[in-house]
Formats: C-alpha cells, structure tokens, sequence
C-alpha cells in the first residue's frame, strides 16, 4: 500500500464560514503577520471581534501567524513574540503568564500517515499558567504544558509536560525540575 494524496479529504473538517475565513486572512495579513509593530491594542481587538478570548496586559509582537481566532483563548499578562506561529486547527488554551518566544510553533494539526489517504489528525493544546515555549520550539497537537513547565530553546513536545519541570531536545526530555528563588 502506498500513500494515495489524490484520495486526500478533509471536507468533515469546517473551521469557519468560508467569508469569516477570508476577511480573517485579510486581518491576519494586515496586522498580525507582517513586520510592522503596530499597536497592540488594535491587534487585541481585531481577535476578540473574531472570536478570541484575550485577557488583560497580552503583547503580542509583529510577524505573528494566527490560523483560526475563533478557537483561541489567551489568559492575562502573555506574550507572543516574533514570528511565533498559532496553527490552531482545534482550541489552542493559554493561560495566564505564559511566555511564547520567537519563531515557536503550536500545532494542533497532523496527518495520519498509516492511512493511505493521509486523514487530518486534530488535537487541542493546553499551555498551562506560568509556562514557557522556548524560541525556535515546537508544541504538538494534544499537548498540555502543565503549570509553569519550560520548553527549552529549539525543543519539539510530543508528549505532556510535567508541571515545574524543564524539557529539552526532539523529542524532549526532562532535563531538571524548575525552581524560583
């Protein structure tokens, strides 16, 4: 058996209408992926109006990719730096005083590659409170980041992250336990 891409659908899965969808690729172009370091405040009100649950003091920095809006919850005082990626396929749920550095990655979409027809696999990411995503890094889709766990610098989660702990490598590993003095 081989994969067989021409048998490849996925028209079960409807993120949105398709009008919502386009005026959303528009915005996201405008305001959110480009270089400009527009004001924050206009990019918080651009996805709360599509949809997004946005707590108090959120940074979010330019070059900014966000799929769907609509399936995004972020809890207070988070940043989202450059070039960090949101591909929410399924609920991407952020909580309060969470760090996402450059270039990081939330994926919450894959495809089933036993199947011939390389069905869409979804699974919602969880970053609990106080977590951090290190720059260059990659969260798979299902993953919970529990209570202020670390994903060090270009590190992949393909598995749950233990609260208060430190993981680095792809896949990561725990490499220590997390301690504030």
């Amino acid at each position: 058996m081989k994969t067989n891409l021409n048998k490849y659908n996925n028209d079960w899965y409807q993120p949105g209408g398709g009008i919502k969808r386009l005026f959303w690729i528009v915005i996201n172009a405008l305001f959110f992926s480009n270089s400009l370091s527009l004001f924050n405040g206009i990019k918080i009100f651009l996805l709360r109006a599509f949809g997004a649950k946005v707590g108090e003091g959120v940074v979010i920095k330019p070059s900014v990719n966000i799929k769907y809006p609509w399936f995004l919850t972020i809890g207070n005082h988070v940043w989202i730096g450059e070039n960090v990626w949101i591909d929410n396929l399924a609920t991407v749920n952020i909580g309060d005083n969470v760090c996402i550095s450059q270039g990081a990655m939330l994926l919450t979409g894959n495809h089933n590659y036993t199947k011939q027809t390389f069905d869409l696999i979804l699974g919602e990411i969880i970053l609990q409170d106080g977590v951090w995503i290190g720059a260059q890094s990659v969260v798979c889709p299902g993953i919970t980041c529990h209570s202020h766990a670390v994903l060090a610098v270009n590190s992949t989660a393909t598995k749950n992250l233990d609260a208060y702990s430190i993981y680095q490598g792809n896949p990561a590993t725990k490499v220590r336990d997390r301690k504030f003095k």
